[in-house]
């Protein structure tokens, strides 16, 4: 099997995320986009890795990093929409406006 399926599946994921990023309305909907597109560099890393030196773990090891990354910044973005929340009473982006003057 060559790297082309897996740049392709890549690419894909990360199209979607960004344009699920880019629509959505919601805030976690944001969030799950954003996931999406973590997953998509997460595929690159793991693929290129096996590809240019499979013997090395360099590209797992990575992916890893950016998995604990993924999940911090999930639990972050969720506590603050969470509080967004509360506060506001509503989740939808362009409605909350608490930065404006």
């Amino acid at each position: 099997m060559t790297l082309t399926p897996f740049l392709i599946l890549g690419a894909l994921l990360f199209s979607i995320g960004i344009y699920g990023a880019l629509t959505r309305r919601n805030a976690i909907g944001i969030l799950m986009a954003i996931e999406i597109i973590l997953n998509a560099v997460n595929i690159n890393l793991v693929a290129f890795s096996n590809f240019v030196s499979p013997k090395d773990g360099t590209g797992q090891i990575f992916a890893i990093f950016v998995i604990g990354l993924a999940a911090a910044s999930a639990a972050v973005g969720l506590a603050i929409v969470i509080s967004i929340y509360r506060n506001a009473k509503s989740i939808y982006v362009d409605k909350i406006n608490l930065m404006k003057w």
